[in-house]
């Protein structure tokens, strides 16, 4: 291991770490976002799934 990488960092100033915090949030949201349309989408694949079974003779 270089220094450079286990060197402790410098605490954040209170404006950085506010803007810190908010690309946090997004990232966090984003992915939420991600999750929710996936989830959506296999909901909608499973009535089509069912519909499908209920019309087969």
């Amino acid at each position: 291991m270089r220094f450079d990488e286990i060197a402790p960092t410098k605490p954040l100033s209170p404006e950085q770490a506010r803007l810190k915090s908010m690309k946090d949030r997004v990232k966090r949201d984003q992915e939420a976002i991600k999750a929710e349309r996936q989830r959506q989408k296999v909901a909608k694949a499973q009535q089509q799934l069912q519909k499908a079974r209920a019309l087969r003779p």
